[in-house]
């Protein structure tokens, strides 16, 4: 930090001397999450931008339940690249028929390596007459993007797309 931005601290004072300072006396240090993700390695994310696999794996189980996931009649519609991170456009369609006897009850969409991986959940009825649906999510990281659909049936539908991420849009 220089004098510009803190006037409290002195010139030579940087978030390293910080970082270094409270490991030696074993201080917890309040800088924001941000800074202390910064401060770790480049390669690894901490903290409250950490991937959540318990979670996702979690949300996963509880979705299907018993049922056998098909990787047919659900399209995932997701950009290779992701040129902005925090808002990520992603689309969801179910492609088998609706009918009075089977539509679609339900669509989740899951970044698998975001701290709260389920990032939306979408409900149909009968009624509906198409399960489709266009939102934009945020990315911490390049990962995998995954939806899942229940059919009225019990059918689990899933489809999954691998994005590439440029930077973090968590915690921007």
């Amino acid at each position: 930090m220089s004098k510009a931005l803190n006037p409290h601290l002195p010139h030579s004072l940087t978030r390293r001397h910080l970082m270094a300072g409270a490991a030696a006396t074993g201080a917890v240090l309040a800088l924001p999450a941000t800074a202390l993700a910064q401060t770790a390695t480049k390669t690894a994310i901490v903290g409250p931008l950490a991937p959540n696999p318990v979670e996702f794996k979690k949300t996963v189980q509880q979705f299907l339940g018993s049922a056998k996931p098909l990787s047919e009649g659900l399209q995932l519609d997701v950009a290779v690249l992701a040129d902005n991170p925090s808002a990520v456009p992603v689309k969801a369609k179910v492609t088998l028929p609706i009918t009075d006897e089977e539509w679609c009850e339900e669509i989740i969409v899951l970044a698998e390596l975001n701290p709260s991986p389920l990032t939306c959940r979408l409900r149909f009825t009968a009624d509906t007459g198409t399960a489709e649906a266009a939102v934009r999510v945020r990315l911490s990281q390049t990962q995998t993007i995954h939806a899942m659909a229940r059919m009225k049936s019990g059918k689990v539908l899933v489809a999954k797309q691998a994005v590439t991420v440029a930077a973090s849009g968590c915690g921007m």
